[in-house]
């Protein structure tokens, strides 16, 4: 049995958001997402085949979906389905810590 820690292994720099996968199957992929500073690019928006449930464990993050004015805004163990197609962008996540998230795909 090999104990990891999703906490471990963050560089203390990246100019990118990591994305790795933790776990997959054909039915399912689960990541963990590193951001730090990150955003969706300007007239971007994320239209996935699956359905998505995003946790987010560590730092903050605001979250837009198409044809809707409010941002909302993610903290420590805030969790939300985004189902299939249902377009979205990540508007922000925190500069001044390491913002750290969970993502089923289903």
């Amino acid at each position: 049995m090999n104990v990891e820690n999703l906490f471990s292994n963050i560089p203390k720099k990246f100019p990118e958001e990591i994305l790795e996968t933790l776990r997959e199957n054909k039915n399912f992929k689960l990541e963990r997402i590193i951001s730090s500073g990150q955003s969706t690019p300007a007239g971007k928006w994320f239209d996935q085949e699956k359905d998505e449930w995003v946790l987010l464990l560590k730092g903050k993050a605001g979250l837009r979906f198409e044809n809707e004015s409010e941002v909302i805004e993610l903290t420590p163990g805030d969790h939300l389905v985004i189902p299939a197609h249902k377009k979205h962008r990540v508007e922000w996540t925190d500069r001044t810590q390491t913002t750290v998230w969970l993502a089923l795909h289903y």
